[in-house]
Parts: C-alpha cells; sequence; structure tokens
C-alpha cells in the first residue's frame, strides 16, 4: 500500500534476517542497510547474537578448501581460480573470458519466498536466504533487493524470485512480473515472460519466480536445465482445506 521496502545485506551474526528487515521499516526512514552496521542495527532492535556456524558447514568449508577452492565465483584473476585458492590479483594483460554458469544443485539453495494478499487486497512479499555458498565475501545476492527477490504492489500484485540471484537480479524478475500482471497478464503468464526474457540472455540459468494478482489467482515458472525440470511451491488460500503443495512443468 505504501511501497515502503525494509532489507538488509551481508547480515553477521543475527539469525532472523528478515525480522530485521521488518525493523528498518518500522525504525528507520532507510531502505537498505549491509554488513556490521546491520548487524549493530539488529542488536539496538532486540535481536540475539549468535554462532551460526554448524559442524555440517565447518565440514563444507574444509572439503571446499582441500579442493583448492572449488567451486568459486572469480574469474579473469591470476593465480588461476580455478585450480587455486589465491589470494587473487588482477593480471598484467587482461584476457577476459565468456562468463561461465556454475552448475549449482538444485538442492543446496535455501531461498523462502513469499507472496501474501490480504483479505482487504492488501499484497505484501519477502524473502530470505542464506545466500551462495562460497560466496567472495561481501557478495548481496537477489534477496534483499526491491524488485529482485521480490516486489509487491497493492493494485497490480506480487511475485518472488529463488535460484541464482547473481544472474536473476540483473533483470529485476519480480518487479517486471508484478508490471505483467497490472497489465491484465495472467500470474502463470507473467512467470513464464518473465523466465523467457532472462533465457534469451543465459539459457542455461538455474531460476523460479512466483506470481499472485490481487484477486488471489496464483502461478510460477522456473527455467528447464539438467536436474531441474519441474518447481514445488506452496498455496494457502480459504478456498484450499489446508496449505497444498504445487507443482509447474519449467521451460
Amino acid at each position: 500500500n505504501t511501497m515502503e521496502v525494509g532489507a538488509v545485506a551481508d547480515l553477521r551474526r543475527v539469525k532472523n534476517a528478515i525480522g530485521v528487515a521488518r525493523k528498518v521499516i518500522e525504525y528507520t526512514k532507510h531502505t537498505l542497510l549491509v554488513g556490521e552496521s546491520a548487524s549493530l542495527f539488529a542488536v539496538r532492535m532486540g535481536f540475539p547474537y549468535e554462532d551460526l556456524t554448524t559442524q555440517k558447514s565447518l565440514s563444507m568449508y574444509s572439503k571446499w578448501l582441500n579442493e583448492s577452492c572449488q567451486p568459486n565465483y572469480w574469474k579473469n584473476v591470476v593465480p588461476d581460480s580455478s585450480k587455486s585458492c589465491g589470494p587473487y590479483k588482477r593480471p598484467e594483460k587482461v584476457t577476459c573470458k565468456e562468463e561461465t554458469i556454475l552448475q549449482r544443485s538444485i538442492n543446496n539453495h535455501d531461498t523462502i519466498g513469499m507472496v501474501v494478499i490480504g483479505e482487504s487486497g492488501t499484497v505484501a512479499s519477502g524473502t530470505s536466504t542464506n545466500g551462495a555458498i562460497h560466496k567472495i565475501p561481501g557478495r548481496v545476492g537477489d534477496s534483499p533487493i526491491a524488485g529482485a527477490g521480490s516486489y509487491a504492489d497493492s493494485t497490480a500484485g506480487g511475485a518472488a524470485a529463488t535460484g541464482d540471484g547473481d544472474i536473476m537480479m540483473r533483470f529485476l524478475p519480480s518487479y517486471q512480473a508484478v508490471e505483467y500482471m497490472r497489465m491484465g497478464t495472467d500470474p502463470t503468464v507473467a512467470c513464464q515472460k518473465v523466465i523467457s526474457r532472462i533465457q534469451k540472455y543465459v539459457p542455461e540459468f538455474f531460476g523460479a519466480v512466483i506470481c499472485a494478482n490481487t484477486t488471489g489467482s496464483y502461478g510460477a515458472a522456473c527455467n528447464k536445465i539438467p536436474g531441474f525440470t519441474q518447481f514445488h511451491f506452496m498455496v494457502s488460500s480459504p478456498l484450499l482445506s489446508q496449505p497444498t503443495e504445487q507443482v509447474v512443468d519449467c521451460i
């Protein structure tokens, strides 16, 4: 209704990121807080500092180091980022290579996106994620970026995205999907049009979008790649007796 946005990125030692993001709306005139300053803000808002390291994450990190830091997100650097852990630097003579898409496991993404239509027609959306594993420190993906990770407008609808944030955020897919719905496009078709738009530039990206309009109609779409041919999402509605899992075939 108000087009307010609250977001945090590169948040450290605070678990409830989306809760902190809500406090940005409620207690500041800003939109996005990042890094250590975002963590200090979270503590002022009553969120506890926690050690978020687990035995599983330590094991994954050790294995990654032992495999020469593969995969990683560096390119056009020396030493060769496909064979070494660095530290990396810019070469004397730059020979830019075509960007290659990392084949991320479809099981290792943890983005949660929601679109909610209230009884009065108010639309809200939100996303929360741990981000890509083994990312370069300081990397921010699509989840906290309004119009990329999610977007909502009570005059049109809402959308949320999941997948390769580094690719998807370049196209503002959630904003674009909402604009399609504003023009009267069915939510499923709006999601498909967004995915098709990204496909033209990056055919093998991993991603999906969910869409819902102000009447409560909804849909989703995903990009078909090996190992990812369907997208599962949950729907809760007064018309359904209980939350129901929905499935769409990727395009």
